[in-house]
């Protein structure tokens, strides 16, 4: 039954994509009753909801991620506890938590002029000023492989390398990085895992506790002592800014900047190495010429995305592939799914450096297309480039695969490899 395909069912974890294509066949617009949205599948339609945001509002983001999906506010006895407790740990008043702006669930004039200020710490010569030591990191990290030692390509290389950058880029001090991918899995986790039963538990609103604080003190120093990292810039460049943001909005945009940062590009990595050695002739392809990196970037974007559902509600009652959404309906873009649509890219399935990548949708698109895009990109193809030659004499170590267990995100939790014998 066609009720039975939930794309958001742990069982898919492993390989979303079968459900995808049945999902493509048979429901291109099917309600999940499990997260109560309407699952949009195939490329033209996912297109639609995501250049039209004066219909499929962002808003969504914010109730999907940070509020275990539920509609509205969050009222629960868990909702207020975890409100309460970082009023209280925070000393802010609760308003201010109500009235701040989130990047990803703002829509018109408020989005458009919050990503005006955070753009500046993206501009292209802003990302191709860190080129150099982005390459020195990646050959650092690559370098136990190519002297034959224990590798794993995730634990190794593809968590280290962001969270280092990420970190540097925010100029936080090195001993505080292995919080920042404690804080990101706590996020991941409790709001698009298993721990969505239970998102208010004690440990997580710790945690929340702990981040928010950090940040918070970091900022306050920063503006105490202006500096050149990402935060200090940000901090003067709003001088002159008509709506310049909070000190809560700051640390809402660095948390999404440490989740959204880390998570993309370790995955970009971890799926691409994964589809390289499972399509050897595209390895020795890359092998034998280091500067197709950025296609394997491309191509892994398409294939396997890191991010692999965006949400949205209706602003007013609408129409997907003939099927009527009522107003105030979730409607989720399945990105993964349409960039395996076969109506737009000839066989999906297959990893081929060869292929026309133009218009995926790995980084979203449109007026959300993904801030920080070009920083990931940066990262993953320099990735690339340092493994180009030391992946042909390795195979994977074996044993269980496991993925990041979470409806959003997409990738693998290790990834051993040894020399090939």
């Amino acid at each position: 039954m066609i009720d039975e395909l939930d794309p958001f069912a742990a069982v898919h974890r492993a390989d979303p994509y079968p459900v995808y294509r049945a999902l493509r066949d048979r429901a291109p617009v099917h309600h999940s009753a499990s997260m109560d949205c309407y699952c949009v599948s195939r490329f033209e339609d996912v297109q639609q909801v995501l250049k039209q945001p004066e219909v499929f509002s962002s808003r969504a983001m914010f109730t999907m991620l940070m509020n275990n999906g539920s509609r509205g506010v969050d009222l629960s006895w868990g909702g207020m506890r975890l409100a309460l407790k970082l009023v209280f740990d925070l000393r802010m008043a609760p308003w201010k938590f109500v009235r701040a702006r989130v990047l990803i669930a703002e829509d018109g004039d408020r989005h458009s002029a919050m990503r005006g200020i955070l753009n500046r710490g993206f501009t292209p010569r802003e990302v191709k000023a860190w080129e150099g030591r982005i390459r020195t990191l990646a050959a650092g990290c690559v370098e136990p492989l190519a002297g034959g030692e224990p590798f794993d390509i995730i634990q190794d290389l593809a968590v280290p390398l962001p969270v280092t950058v990420v970190a540097e880029l925010l100029g936080v001090e090195p001993e505080r990085r292995p919080d920042f991918k404690r804080w990101s899995d706590a996020t991941i986790y409790n709001a698009t895992g298993p721990g969505r039963a239970d998102p208010f538990n004690a440990e997580f609103l710790t945690t929340m506790s702990e981040l928010f604080e950090y940040f918070g003190e970091v900022i306050e120093a920063r503006t105490a002592a202006p500096t050149d990292d990402l935060i200090g810039r940000l901090l003067a460049s709003q001088t002159d800014e008509p709506e310049p943001l909070s000190a809560l909005e700051l640390v809402m945009f660095i948390t999404l900047l440490m989740v959204a940062g880390n998570e993309t590009t370790t995955n970009a990595i971890g799926n691409g190495v994964d589809a390289l050695l499972r399509h050897p002739d595209q390895l020795s392809r890359l092998a034998a010429d280091p500067a197709l990196a950025e296609r394997v970037v491309e191509e892994t974007l398409r294939y396997d995305a890191p991010v692999q559902v965006v949400f949205r509600t209706t602003a007013a009652a609408t129409e997907i592939a003939g099927t009527r959404i009522p107003k105030g309906a979730y409607v989720a873009a399945l990105v993964g799914s349409a960039n395996r649509d076969e109506r737009r890219f000839s066989d999906p399935d297959r990893f081929d450096l060869s292929r026309e990548t133009q218009g995926h949708l790995g980084f979203g698109l449109g007026k959300h297309f993904c801030l920080g895009a070009s920083l990931a990109r940066l990262q993953a193809r320099l990735a690339f480039e340092a493994l180009a030659p030391e992946l042909p004499q390795v195979e994977t170590a074996g044993g269980k695969r496991e993925h990041v267990d979470s409806f959003l995100v997409r990738g693998l939790r290790t990834l051993p490899v040894r020399p090939i014998a």
